[in-house]
């Protein structure tokens, strides 16, 4: 008979048996071994039945004694929390592992898309204490196969209600935590607008940059349009890219309180509507956002030519997704929304844009 510490966590037996007399025993949770800078992974997992030569490795990893369980019918082990929590936390665009490793299982993209995270759920959700689920931000553009968040039980078991609670908390609005919603392909019309470039003083830059961050994110460029500061030019070459069947507008230039900067002025006389000017964003204060018709226009500030990353970069995709982005919704990145200007740009691995 095994000499055996007796614990009791809530209606659970719990019994602490030294790994020499553990030979035979079955293993009720996965065993992490971690070699520093090298792997941090699963060495034994649950269910494993100990054999004698696995004591010299339990003893490597810093084992000297393993659990032996008896679960109450109330009692919750980590492995089943986990599954539980990943079919109620995950909505569209999402897959999960099949199985929990190590008790854990990972988010991962299923779509090229746009990550939202249903902050207030998952705040609710991760009071509870004894679970968790830590995500990337919401808003943040992710590929397919990319892990975006792990959910786990803390504890080894839990009691069943405290699981009901906490799907419970996770489904209370209704929307599930974590999605990655498609970006449209969007066919964008460019007004490239100043005088400078009207009549051919300097090359345009802002075609080249633009076209490259439309196609990163599954858009095109349908028509590229130039006019000089006159605001009734400028809103002509707007329609004319309406006409030719742009969904997606965006001017570059001439968004500054120079008085030759009209490009704001040309974009309301085409008919904008809940035109929206200035963000607590740096790089692109002078950014606005406004409608015609259904069609979302942009109006970019010079700053997008002379920086890799602005304000322009954490709007489009969430136009891209059908979201209508106001006054709110640009007051709500001034948390995050100072650029570092580091000499090598990490961004999106950064703090730029992340509330």
């Amino acid at each position: 008979m095994p000499a055996v510490e007796e614990h009791t966590n809530r209606r659970v037996s719990a019994a602490t048996v030294p790994i020499e007399e553990a030979v035979g025993m079955v293993l009720p949770h996965d065993i992490t071994e971690i070699v520093k800078d090298l792997r941090k992974g699963r060495a034994f997992k649950k269910g494993h039945i100990i054999r004698p030569e696995d004591i010299a490795v339990l003893r490597r990893l810093g084992k000297e004694h393993v659990y032996v369980l008896n679960l109450g019918p109330e009692d919750v082990h980590e492995n089943e929390a986990a599954q539980i929590f990943a079919c109620t936390l995950a909505g569209e665009g999402i897959s999960y592992d099949s199985e929990p490793s190590e008790g854990k299982i990972a988010f991962t993209a299923s779509i090229d898309g746009l990550l939202k995270i249903n902050r207030e759920a998952l705040l609710r959700f991760n009071m509870l204490g004894e679970v968790m689920c830590a995500t990337l931000q919401t808003n943040t553009p992710v590929r397919r196969g990319e892990q975006v968040g792990a959910t786990r039980l803390i504890p080894l078991v839990t009691r069943r209600t405290l699981v009901e609670e906490a799907v419970a908390a996770a489904q209370q609005s209704g929307e599930a935590v974590l999605r990655v919603l498609p970006m449209r392909q969007a066919a964008a019309g460019l007004v490239i607008t100043g005088n400078e470039v009207y009549k051919g003083c300097i090359a345009d830059r802002f075609e080249e940059v633009l076209r490259a961050k439309l196609l990163a994110l599954g858009a095109s460029v349908m028509q590229v349009r130039f006019a000089p500061d006159d605001p009734k030019q400028i809103a002509a070459e707007i329609h004319a890219c309406l006409d030719a069947g742009a969904d997606l507008i965006i001017t570059s230039g001439g968004m500054s309180v120079d008085p030759d900067d009209v490009t704001r002025l040309g974009i309301a006389l085409a008919g904008a509507e809940q035109l929206v000017y200035g963000t607590p964003v740096l790089p692109g204060a002078m950014l606005a956002v406004g409608r015609i018709g259904k069609v979302p226009v942009i109006g970019l500030p010079a700053c997008g030519m002379y920086h890799g990353i602005t304000v322009f970069d954490l709007i489009l995709p969430r136009i891209l997704v059908g979201e209508q982005i106001g006054r709110t919704e640009l007051a709500e990145l001034g948390h995050g929304g100072f650029c570092r200007n580091c000499q090598v740009c990490q961004y999106p691995v950064c703090s730029f844009g992340k509330s």
